[in-house]
């Protein structure tokens, strides 16, 4: 598809997982990667995340070892100090990297100011901005893309919208608008909770010879039909009441993975505390 970077899952501490309760691919081993792109010409450029406080120095190897070209860091505004530890350590090995500020849909203005001065003072060339909860409308995308661009000069922003309210899609093209250039999508919208922007609806957004929406295609068709059915991901009204309420989807999941799954008002009622009177 023409796409510029993969990010295959997460890495962690060995300590910190067990395999038969996340899978073998949420915590994914250098070896394990080795294994699947054995014989396949590869011409993205492979990405994976790590969070602060799961991953030690000794878990990333120096990337002339590694199958992976970029680490993207998730850290939170509070814990901004420790993520631009870890993005320096990880540079110092050779990777591209990211600082992926989480959640800043739930900090105050004067905290992210503060975070953003921290990092225009690093080496750190790219910071995400990120709807975690898929709370965000345009205008707060325009207000934040634009803050993030004013106070980092000289670096790329990129943006990572969840699909919550079902704005992902929209709310990517307008931090394009705003000038962000580095984009977060996935196929078929894949992803934790109500998922993320749907990678053939950027593609053709894009309007860029050098994508191509096809292979995309071929691959929801050949293999994510049938996922669908195996798992849930997308729009889905629990989804919709967390992102409403800028709250974790936890909750949401939860509700969905037990026996009311489709009890929306009693899932609304619960988080938003209503008396019923029947």
């Amino acid at each position: 598809a023409g796409v510029d970077y993969m990010e295959i899952g997460y890495k962690a501490s060995a300590e910190l997982f067990d395999p038969k309760e996340y899978g073998k691919w949420r915590f994914c081993k250098d070896d394990d990667v080795k294994q699947v792109l054995d014989g396949l010409e590869l011409k993205a450029k492979l990405a994976c995340m790590v969070d602060i406080g799961r991953v030690k120095d000794t878990d990333i190897l120096p990337v002339d070892q590694s199958v992976f070209d970029m680490i993207r860091v998730a850290c939170y505004i509070k814990d901004v100090d420790k993520g631009i530890d870890l993005a320096n350590q990880i540079m110092d090995k050779g990777y591209e990297v990211t600082l992926n500020l989480m959640a800043v849909s739930t900090n105050l203005e004067k905290d992210i100011d503060e975070a953003l001065g921290q990092i225009s003072k690093t080496k750190v060339p790219c910071v995400y901005l990120v709807d975690s909860f898929g709370a965000m409308y345009s205008e707060d995308i325009t207000f934040l893309a634009q803050k993030y661009l004013q106070a980092l000069p000289g670096k790329t922003v990129g943006i990572h919208c969840h699909n919550n309210r079902q704005l992902a899609f929209a709310n990517t093209i307008q931090a394009i608008i705003e000038g962000a250039n580095l984009l977060d999508a996935s196929v078929y919208g894949i992803g934790r909770g109500a998922g993320n922007c749907t990678l053939e609806l950027l593609l053709g957004f894009l309007k860029n010879p050098k994508y191509s929406v096809r292979p995309v295609l071929k691959l929801i068709e050949d293999y994510f039909l049938a996922l669908r059915k195996q798992i849930e991901w997308g729009y889905i009204i629990p989804m919709m009441v967390t992102g409403t309420l800028n709250e974790h989807p936890r909750a949401a999941m939860e509700w969905r993975a037990g026996p009311k799954k489709d009890q929306f008002a009693k899932f609304y009622d619960k988080l938003t505390a209503q008396e019923i009177v029947e």
